[in-house]
């Protein structure tokens, strides 16, 4: 579904990410994990073509994504609040997303209403703009946005961030029904091990823009990346 080849960023003579191959197959819930720095955004900004590498190319369902724009088609994504449209209400900026994505009102009405124990009675109905939520709440208002028009690949960047635990428990549950039937390829980048651990088949550690670990989550995968990231 997804193959990341030969991918490299400079800016000067830095290098932030150096990334020799990936490959994300279709239905696979992918963890990046990383310190401050390590590429993980990075990555997924040109995943998003919202940087261009220094070399290299990434592909999104055999879609270079560099050169066409055939992969928003089924690709949902949220990075941060720069995603939102802060004038808008929550109501009215789930509309515009879903008249892009091809959803009438009531499709649209019917979908964010799944949402009710994740907004918890904060988003719907409050008459606030976005850019006046709380991060945590603009968090959740971006997140169901990124999951309108049912995509075939979704992009969260440090998801869990900024929400308070009962609310990271519920987004929890939701990544995970999102990905039971294999259809869906998730990718997550996390600073918290234990809860990518908890969403992903698959973890990849970037260290200074470098892969240096690409594990199939088990069992003992926790203790594998406690031990590297305390070393």
């Amino acid at each position: 579904m997804i193959t990341i080849d030969n991918i490299s960023k400079k800016y000067g003579k830095a290098v932030v990410l150096n990334v020799e191959t990936i490959t994300i197959p279709k239905g696979q819930s992918f963890g990046l994990v990383g310190n401050n720095g390590a590429g993980k955004t990075t990555l997924f900004n040109i995943l998003l073509d919202l940087i261009r590498p220094t070399t290299g190319k990434i592909t999104n369902n055999n879609v270079e994504v560099n050169t066409s724009e055939d992969w928003k088609n089924f690709t949902g994504s949220f990075i941060d609040e720069s995603f939102l449209i802060g004038y808008l209400t929550p109501e009215e900026y789930f509309e515009f997303v879903g008249d892009l994505r091809g959803m009438n009102k009531a499709d649209v009405a019917a979908f964010i209403a799944k949402f009710d124990v994740f907004f918890n009675d904060e988003i719907i109905g409050k008459k606030k703009y976005l850019r006046d939520l709380s991060k945590g709440n603009q968090k959740k208002a971006g997140i169901a946005a990124a999951l309108m028009g049912n995509p075939q690949v979704v992009v969260l960047d440090e998801p869990f961030a900024n929400l308070d635990p009962t609310t990271q428990i519920r987004l929890k549950k939701i990544l995970k029904e999102l990905t039971d039937n294999k259809e869906i390829t998730l990718l997550v980048s996390s600073h918290d091990l234990s809860h990518v651990t908890e969403v992903c088949d698959r973890i990849v550690v970037l260290d200074k823009g470098i892969v240096v670990k690409d594990i199939e989550t088990s069992a003992a995968t926790l203790k594998e990346l406690e031990s590297y990231f305390s070393a």
